[in-house]
């Protein structure tokens, strides 16, 4: 992963490169990463969502969990 200080920042023709070319890159002051900057064309990494259906039907088996329905509907009118 690239990385630039905060002085090097002012040459944006570089910065604007590696971000078109779709790579981050780290913001440096001295050694520590103060930021990451993320190209805007590629969706933050936010792993594999857990399968939430599966969840309630462990912890509520074939209950029906109250105000569940009404919330199917109104979600429903949108």
């Amino acid at each position: 992963m690239p990385s630039i200080n905060i002085r090097e920042l002012r040459d944006t023709r570089r910065l604007k490169t590696w971000l078109r070319s779709g790579k981050t890159v780290e913001l440096r002051e001295r050694k520590d990463i103060i930021a990451r900057i993320v190209p805007a064309n590629v969706p933050a990494e936010a792993g594999d969502l857990p399968d939430f259906s599966e969840r309630r039907r462990k912890i509520f088996g074939q209950r029906t969990v109250s105000g569940a329905d009404l919330v199917v509907k109104e979600r429903g009118r949108f």
